[in-house]
């Protein structure tokens, strides 16, 4: 077995078949530049939703639900049970269920904050599924990421919101939204992989799922799901 030594400084560092040296290693993705494909992400759906809601809430309506509520989810839902003439209090409820994720989400993301309750709780605005992902795979500072992805995120949501009251069209972009959803969250998947094959499965599966909703749109988060399996089967066991 062949043994290679590098030396940096004062340390040897010896590296063996199938282990990288360190200093080969990739730089990790600051936060920013880890939010921002998920930013762009958010910002088409809040195209989606601006160009949605103006027939329904009208714009102004619109825009501050967007800058008060920030969740796509509980936003789509409100504007679907809306639009169906669903009394409010039908709407608080099916909201508030929504909203019942972000518990499992902040224990699971808590140790890794800060002590202080008064910065958690300022950081829990920015508390979404796609925040929490990114917070989780960053090798620093979770807040930071948090913080920093959060913002980007918001600007994206209210930004693509205004940009759908302003004149963009739901139904031109639903495609784009629909094959963009399940790649979004594969890629989340694929920034906490532990190793680099781990990353290229997870990438090459965004890539089948994008290709595949492209072409059969029909197919939705079926497809998805399918090809997540054939590619984690493909993998090493």
């Amino acid at each position: 077995m062949g043994v290679e030594w590098y030396q940096a400084g004062y340390h040897i560092h010896p590296t063996f078949p199938g282990m990288e040296h360190p200093s080969r290693r990739p730089p990790a993705a600051t936060p920013i530049t880890a939010a921002l494909p998920v930013a762009v992400a958010i910002g088409v759906f809040g195209v989606i939703y601006g160009a949605a809601a103006v027939p329904v809430l009208g714009g102004g309506l619109a825009w501050w639900s967007s800058v008060l509520i920030f969740s796509g989810a509980a936003q789509f839902t409100m504007l679907g049970l809306l639009a169906a003439g669903s009394p409010p209090a039908a709407v608080v409820v099916a909201t508030a269920i929504l909203a019942l994720r972000h518990i499992p989400l902040a224990m699971v993301l808590r140790p890794r904050l800060p002590a202080r309750p008064s910065r958690r709780a300022a950081l829990s605005w920015f508390l979404i599924d796609e925040t929490t992902g990114l917070a989780l795979a960053a090798p620093g500072d979770a807040s930071r990421t948090l913080a920093l992805g959060g913002a980007m995120a918001y600007t994206a949501w209210v930004g693509g919101t205004a940009i759908g009251i302003a004149g963009g069209s739901a139904a031109s972009l639903e495609p784009v939204a629909d094959a963009l959803f399940p790649v979004l969250f594969v890629g989340l998947a694929g920034m906490t992989a532990a190793s680099n094959s781990t990353v290229v499965r997870a990438v090459l599966a965004a890539v089948l799922t994008l290709v595949l909703l492209l072409v059969w749109p029909a197919i939705g988060g079926i497809g998805a799901v399918g090809v997540a399996i054939l590619v984690a089967m493909a993998g090493p066991r």
